[in-house]
């Protein structure tokens, strides 16, 4: 009876022990923290990789237009404005009417043009009685000659005016079409209703830019110089949009400093597809140096978390597997923090959400 007792003392005491085993597996379970998907759509993650350790050279710049590209409208008449059919930033298609302009000049051919068109008719109306009458006997034909010699400078000049207005889109009452001469944005505007033009004004009535590509020129200090080459790689950012990184290459070194800056210029030929490269805006150049101290793990600087005065990063394994990692920086530059620790193949660093995920993982 007594063996009896002992043993089901003991199957007890393990039976219970199985039940906190299990109890203390479930609650670490429920415990656990996993990625959900709304988490997850703003959640970002990038591969983390070793790297060469470069050094970084931080430059200044300005995005502008691509010079090849931009075309400055001038009016070769002289008149005042009558309607403007575009605004500042205005995407417009070649041949489309921008501005019609009341001229004088116009009149002037326009009349022209009606003296010629009498004149004409009138010559062809006396050749036809010349030669009727030198069917007769009753004139010469050297006077038929001279008569048909004055139809045709008639008709030259008729010719020419017709191409002049033509050239000038005149549309009569005196007025002429300012048409887009290429598929663009209008990116400088200097025209408005009753505006009197010049053809002797230097001022541009307005000008296009395709803007889908754009130049990114970069200041260079004497001292900065032995750092620079044509093709090297460099990483763009703007004011702007300072989380958005834009890889492009030196596509050429001005070999001339620049009188007002006391620089010398490089420029940068940056695709802009979505138009966040807007001329004006100022710009971060970053170019690595060509010195290579090391090999590390390169973390991104926005990947990082202070806490204690200590750094720590998230790592991403899968959506329920994920670490609180603490990293110690060799060095830095203005995209990476290289570390001593070393990672797993195929892992990756939280960089957006890090700081929500890591306090989740530390309740």
């Amino acid at each position: 009876m007594k063996k009896t007792f002992y043993f089901l003392a003991a199957f007890t005491l393990i039976l219970s022990g199985c039940n906190k085993q299990e109890t203390e597996k479930e609650v670490a379970q429920e415990n656990k923290f996993c990625l959900n998907e709304q988490l997850k759509k703003t959640t970002e993650m990038v591969p983390i990789k070793e790297q060469p350790i470069h050094e970084q050279l931080t430059l200044s710049g300005k995005v502008e237009y691509n010079e090849n590209d931009l075309v400055a409208f001038k009016s070769l008449l002289e008149g005042v404005v009558d309607q403007v059919l575009f605004e500042l930033g205005d995407y417009v298609t070649q041949g489309q009417v921008l501005a019609v302009v009341k001229s004088n000049d116009v009149l002037d051919l326009m009349q022209q043009k009606r003296y010629y068109h009498n004149q004409i008719d009138l010559t062809q109306k006396q050749i036809k009685t010349k030669k009727e009458l030198l069917n007769d006997g009753l004139a010469s034909q050297p006077e038929v000659t001279e008569m048909e010699h004055e139809l045709q400078s008639a008709q030259i000049e008729m010719e020419k005016i017709n191409a002049t207005l033509k050239m000038y889109r005149a549309i009569g009452n005196g007025q002429f079409q300012i048409l887009a001469p290429k598929n663009g944005y209008v990116v400088q505007k200097n025209i408005s209703v009753g505006q009197s033009i010049t053809s002797e004004s230097n001022e541009n009535l307005f000008s296009i830019s395709n803007l889908k590509q754009v130049w990114v020129m970069v200041n260079i200090y004497a001292n900065n110089l032995q750092y620079i080459q044509k093709n090297d790689p460099v990483k763009v950012r703007t004011m702007a949009y300072p989380d958005r990184i834009y890889a492009g290459k030196i596509d050429k070194v001005y070999n001339v400093f620049d009188e007002d800056e006391h620089v010398l210029k490089a420029r940068v030929v940056l695709e802009n597809q979505d138009l966040n490269l807007m001329p004006g805006l100022s710009a971060d150049i970053i170019i690595n140096k060509k010195n290579v101290l090391n090999h590390a793990f390169a973390i991104p600087n926005k990947a990082k978390i202070f806490e204690n005065n200590k750094q720590y990063v998230v790592v991403y394994k899968n959506d329920c597997t994920l670490e609180i990692k603490k990293i110690t920086a060799i060095a830095e530059n203005e995209e990476f923090t290289f570390v001593s620790e070393k990672f797993q193949p195929h892992d990756q660093v939280i960089t957006r959400n890090a700081l929500i995920i890591y306090k989740e993982l530390n309740k």
